[in-house]
């Protein structure tokens, strides 16, 4: 579907606000964003939160604040569907004034021993519209103290088929499908009824959504349909699985979007990393958000199932941590070790971050790095075992005295290492090793002088002085 479309085009994101945004929504959310972007068109955030005993404010909030994260801008929203009531029951009243949707004074209890029988039967258990009115059916009189639910009045024949944007045409018979509930027993509407009218009045031109929605597509489109309302176009993506093969979602091993910025992963790269589960442009990896947009057509979307591979996110994090700016990288680092308890001034971290950004994955890991320059370390005993002989330590010592005379920089510290290898007649490893374990707490690290010459001079001495 890479032509252009012959109406303005109009997304949603319509997440449910039971839990927070996972990777699997906001995959979709970013597919819906770049169509809209892509072909000029604009991104609606909508609220799905007709189910009341489980939505949470809580919810919302995480949700604004992954789409703020992940930069997914909306040109409308956020819309609640729970201020659109009034809307929703005057749809409802005209589709039963219609004809085309009716009450329904079946009790929970009537329903389950109607599934049972069918069961018994060996039928496939479905409503046996019991309460559907027909030209000549006589009703029962409704019983007293029954709540009803409002039931959609399905056609009975036909085929409906769509041209899925990702999967293509599906067709599906309407002797499969029920007589859907519109309107639970305490009047609140439901899911596949609120959605319709939404995009309706919405104008929603394209809906991209996970395949688990294909089932639900045709009864949608039933009521759209039964509203004389305009199709959009569907496009059901396949779902993310997780390492066990299983799908991710919000019950089953999903992690949350704000807990991958938690976590000190950059957005630029969340963004690259999602657009790559079920799309692709060529062999392109890695590609800045403007480069999607102009790629991103609505072709080259995959039919099969994504797998989420926190090995190769973690590998695009880190292209991108290698990238980016010392500055940004400070301030991310230094909310890092807020966390751990350390107050930090940003602009101290800037040379520290621009030295040790190339061997980190995270801006935890670059705050694992440099939290040596604000707190103690423990080096291992295995590490001071094998790196702080008797033989070395007289080097040590008169590393620290030179140390102390020396001017603090990179190459200041150079010449006092020289000096003491020269006056030992010992190897750079041999000297540069316990060093590293005494000061830094680990025997890898960039370039000694380098890494020394961003602490104190007095924390360097003091703790080579503690041999």
């Amino acid at each position: 579907m890479s032509q252009n479309p012959s109406t303005p085009v109009r997304t949603r994101i319509a997440p449910s606000p039971t839990g927070f945004l996972h990777l699997g929504t906001a995959r979709t959310a970013l597919f819906s964003w770049a169509y809209a972007r892509h072909f000029g068109g604009q991104f609606v955030l909508r609220i799905e939160d007709t189910d009341v005993a489980r939505s949470t404010q809580d919810s919302v909030e995480q949700i604004l604040a992954s789409m703020q994260w992940l930069g997914l801008d909306y040109d409308e929203g956020p819309i609640y569907q729970m201020q659109r009531l009034e809307r929703y029951s005057a749809v409802v009243e005209q589709l039963i004034a219609e004809g085309k949707a009716y009450r329904c004074y079946c009790s929970p209890a009537e329903l389950d021993e109607m599934r049972e029988a069918q069961r018994a039967r060996g039928e496939k258990t479905h409503y046996d519209r019991r309460w559907r009115p027909e030209p000549g059916k006589v009703l029962p009189a409704a019983p007293e103290g029954v709540q009803p639910v409002v039931r959609f009045k399905n056609p009975l024949e036909g085929d409906v088929t769509w041209d899925d944007v990702v999967k293509g045409p599906i067709t599906i018979n309407n002797r499969e499908i029920d007589d859907l509930i519109i309107v639970r027993p305490d009047g609140v509407p439901t899911y596949n009824f609120c959605v319709v009218v939404d995009d309706w009045d919405m104008n929603i031109s394209h809906v991209f959504r996970g395949d688990e929605h294909v089932n639900n597509t045709p009864w949608q489109i039933n009521i759209f349909n039964a509203l004389g309302a305009p199709l959009p176009q569907f496009g059901h993506v396949p779902v993310i699985l997780g390492d066990d093969g299983q799908k991710l979602s919000k019950r089953r091993g999903a992690v949350s979007v704000t807990a991958y910025e938690d976590a000190g992963y950059l957005p630029e790269a969340m963004l690259n990393y999602l657009s790559r589960l079920g799309w692709s442009h060529g062999d392109e990896e890695l590609f800045s958000r403007e480069q999607l947009v102009a790629w991103f057509d609505g072709s080259h979307l995959s039919k099969s199932p994504a797998q989420w591979d926190p090995a190769k996110l973690e590998w695009v994090n880190s292209q991108y941590i290698k990238q980016a700016d010392d500055a940004r990288l400070a301030v991310l680092v230094a909310a890092q070790l807020l966390k751990r308890g350390l107050t930090v001034d940003v602009a101290t971290l800037v040379p520290m971050c621009a030295l040790f950004k190339d061997r980190c994955a995270t801006t935890v890991a670059l705050a694992d790095w440099l939290i040596m320059y604000f707190a103690p370390v423990a080096p291992t005993a295995e590490d001071l075992a094998a790196h702080l002989t008797e033989a070395v330590k007289p080097a040590l010592q008169t590393l620290a005295i030179k140390l102390a005379e020396a001017e603090w920089s990179k190459m200041g510290i150079a010449a006092a290492i020289k000096e003491t290898i020269t006056a030992h007649g010992i190897k750079m490893p041999l000297l540069a090793m316990p060093v590293r374990a005494l000061v830094c707490g680990r025997v890898q690290t960039p370039s000694v002088d380098a890494v020394l010459a961003l602490f104190t001079k007095e924390i360097v001495i003091d703790r080579l002085r503690s041999s």
